[in-house]
């Protein structure tokens, strides 16, 4: 199984097996690294230019072959159990779920994440578990998520200025 550089699992044998189409990768087929950060690497942007602005690797193809590869996680949902976030507008509470990397190959490493509940994170990094088990999600997640949204819909209500009013004013 990959292992970070602390030496701790990361839940796959292949990261690249797992990860999707790159960040860079726009609706018609170029690359958008190559389109707005040439100044990053002028020689592979103008490889880039010289053909149009195509991805050279394609939608399907073999991630590796591209120096600039990258796929991220929106982390709205765990991969391995489901549980989805729940965010609230007003407090900096740590998310439920958080982004794990799949990749640490050293500097010239692609970065490749999933979103993981934190109770699945620890979880993949403090065992043998993997970011493709059958799991179902931790009870302390799903009570920190109703917990949640029980106060988002509190935000939600709706108060009329008469029941806001402190009557001893």
């Amino acid at each position: 199984m990959e292992r970070t550089p602390d030496g701790t699992p990361v839940g796959v044998d292949d990261p690249y097996e797992v990860a999707g189409v790159c960040d860079h990768l726009t609706d018609d087929g170029r690359c958008r690294f190559a389109l707005t950060r040439a100044s990053d690497d002028p020689e592979f942007s103008a490889d880039r230019r010289a053909e149009g602005y195509d991805c050279h690797v394609g939608a399907d193809g073999e991630w590796r072959a591209c120096p600039h590869y990258r796929s991220t996680t929106d982390a709205k949902a765990c991969v391995r159990c489901g549980i989805g976030d729940v965010r609230l507008a007003h407090e900096n509470a740590r998310p439920l779920v958080e982004e794990h990397h799949l990749s640490y190959d050293g500097d010239d490493a692609h970065e490749i994440t999933v979103g993981l509940c934190r109770w699945c994170h620890a979880k993949v990094h403090g065992s043998v578990a993997r970011i493709d088990d059958d799991a179902s999600p931790d009870p302390e997640a799903i009570a920190e998520r109703e917990t949640r949204k029980a106060r988002q819909q509190e935000e939600l209500s709706f108060g009329t200025a008469a029941e806001r009013v402190d009557d001893d004013s």
